[in-house]
């Protein structure tokens, strides 16, 4: 294999570590790039950014390959995180990871590594793997690239890869998809590098990082008192501060009732919350959705007959389990899912992600939920299994 520079992303945690040492040891000519997304300091006077720059620097120090930082604050605030304050006024719960990968690390990321560092290929340290692997020369543009669930089933990461356009992906490299996270420590043990081994992964949303999410969103978005009803009689149960604190599923702590309440719907332009008695409430459960436009990774998986339904399976957790779905294109340009069993708190803002033997084929935003089980009338509890709460 001829040398060929890779740039790889440095965050300054163990798994973006490894992959650069594991770069190297293939022959690559490897560059670290460290990316500034953020640079406002939490209540302490604290930023993340300062402490993970220092822990890039020592990883590329022992690693043995220059670092290169760039700035692409002002790209994540428009790009990103613009849209999710809008998102959370209008009632929706947006995936800035999802968004960060599409604009940011896929996009900003994969131009300033070619035009300012000569690359030829970038890397990342996402558990997730490409039908190419290491081999981009294999590559047919034609035909293109898949993106292949990890190794670790526990740690893939293709859930919030999904929005990853073609020609990025085919000038990508995921050293880690092989590997199980265990493995990736040992590694970065074993190279001097220990304390960033075991350093606490970072966990949740990166900008708001160890602070109370409302603390954090309220500085953002002005507060607007409503009221939570119970989604079967309509009484007023309880008050709230906005509708921009919540999401679908979430547990509300009502004072006074002796069942504890979920949110089941949001009203943003009254600043109402439906909530449901019960975890399991039928309130919470569809089996039906419609969602935006399709970005699928290597072509529409309905592509030989686009008008009729696709199968394949879904999760629009990255930690749930996989069920089994079907799609059409609506009218509207987007699709209407059916899924095969009810689930809980499948909320709008959120991508829908589809697989299919161990490929992830893409991904559509959910925008509006089909009929819940209530409104079916089905008045009992609904027992679910844990993993796809």
């Amino acid at each position: 294999m001829s040398m060929r520079r890779v740039v790889c992303g440095i965050s300054g945690g163990v798994d973006s570590a490894v992959s650069a040492l594991l770069l190297k040891k293939k022959g690559f000519d490897v560059v670290g790039l460290f990316m500034k997304n953020w640079d406002i300091r939490d209540e302490r006077g604290k930023c993340s950014v300062d402490e993970d720059r220092e822990d890039a620097e020592f990883v590329c120090r022992t690693v043995g390959v220059p670092l290169y930082e760039v700035d692409f604050v002002k790209q994540y605030w428009n790009e990103v995180f613009s849209d999710l304050v809008k998102d959370y006024e209008n009632g929706v719960t947006p995936n800035p990871d999802i968004l960060c990968n599409r604009h940011i690390k896929f996009n900003h990321f994969v131009h300033h590594a070619e035009t300012k560092l000569g690359a030829d290929a970038i890397a990342t340290g996402h558990y997730a793997r490409t039908s190419a692997g290491y081999d981009l020369d294999r590559i047919d543009p034609d035909v293109g690239v898949s993106l292949l669930c990890a190794k670790d089933e526990e740690k893939d990461q293709t859930f919030f890869l999904s929005q990853i356009p073609q020609w990025a992906l085919q000038k990508s490299i995921f050293p880690l998809g092989d590997l199980l996270k265990h493995q990736v420590k040992e590694i970065a043990t074993e190279a001097g590098m220990e304390r960033i081994a075991r350093k606490k992964e970072s966990m949740g949303i990166c900008f708001i990082g160890s602070r109370n999410f409302h603390s954090f969103i309220e500085e953002y978005i002005e507060p607007k008192e409503g009221n939570f009803l119970d989604v079967e009689t309509g009484a007023v149960v309880g008050t709230h501060k906005g509708s921009h604190y919540w999401t679908l599923g979430q547990r509300c702590h009502l004072p006074g009732f002796r069942a504890a309440y979920f949110v089941c719907e949001i009203r943003p332009d009254t600043q109402d919350i439906l909530v449901a008695p019960g975890t399991g409430h039928p309130a919470l459960f569809t089996d039906s959705f419609l969602s935006g436009p399709g970005h699928w990774i290597q072509g529409p998986p309905n592509a030989a007959n686009p008008d009729s339904a696709f199968h394949a399976q879904f999760r629009f957790q990255h930690r749930h389990r996989l069920i089994a779905c079907s799609g059409v294109g609506n009218d509207a340009g987007g699709y209407s899912i059916s899924l095969e069993r009810p689930m809980r708190a499948v909320t709008p803002g959120q991508y829908a992600v589809f697989y299919r033997d161990n490929t992830c084929l893409g991904s559509a935003r959910i925008v509006q939920l089909g009929q819940t089980l209530f409104d079916r009338n089905v008045k009992d509890t609904v027992v679910f299994p844990k993993d796809l709460s």
